[in-house]
């Protein structure tokens, strides 16, 4: 792959190289994330100048709940690379808007649906629910059928919210 051909060492502040099924990944720690995003789409013998995705997982371990991946393309090599960060449940991720622009709506959906927060986002808010949905869905403790009910009242002819009654004690998996 291109990054063996390098001396990667030297060039990324990174904390673990992977590489399995020809497919190459990085983990870098939360504060050099923008540096190194930067060298990645800059360097000469890199050149990841797309970003192609950005993913949120809640991981709900003790160490690290969730986990932030940033796939880069480099047309150039042809060459796909993965960089990831561990975060606790109330560290930020730096937004990475300044280095790539299209960010901006994937930072904006893992806030949304995950709760990690994008420090210097300049507009961080909900995407894909309601602004006053209460929680964050793809968290593993978010209860199944959520903390408020919308429906249509037929009897008032128009939509009603109300709490949702949990009958089971919500389980803590930590």
């Amino acid at each position: 792959m291109l990054l063996k051909t390098l001396n990667l060492e030297n060039i990324l502040p990174f904390l673990l190289y992977q590489e399995n099924n020809n497919e190459s990944c990085i983990v870098v720690s939360r504060k050099n994330l923008l540096i190194c995003l930067s060298i990645l789409k800059k360097h000469i013998g890199l050149q990841y100048k797309i970003l192609t995705c950005i993913s949120g997982v809640d991981l709900l371990v003790k160490d690290y709940r969730f986990l932030v991946a940033y796939e880069l393309l480099s047309l150039v090599f042809n060459s796909r690379l993965r960089v990831k960060i561990f975060l606790d449940e109330y560290m930020p991720v730096p937004s990475i808007i300044g280095i790539f622009k299209n960010a901006d709506w994937w930072e904006r959906e893992i806030w949304d649906l995950f709760g990690i927060f994008f420090e210097n986002h300049s507009d961080l808010r909900r995407i894909l629910n309601d602004y006053n949905f209460e929680g964050h869905p793809m968290r593993k403790d978010f209860p199944l059928t959520g903390f408020i009910e919308i429906y249509y009242n037929h009897n008032t002819k128009s939509i009603s919210y109300e709490k949702v009654q949990l009958t089971q004690k919500s389980k803590a998996f930590i």
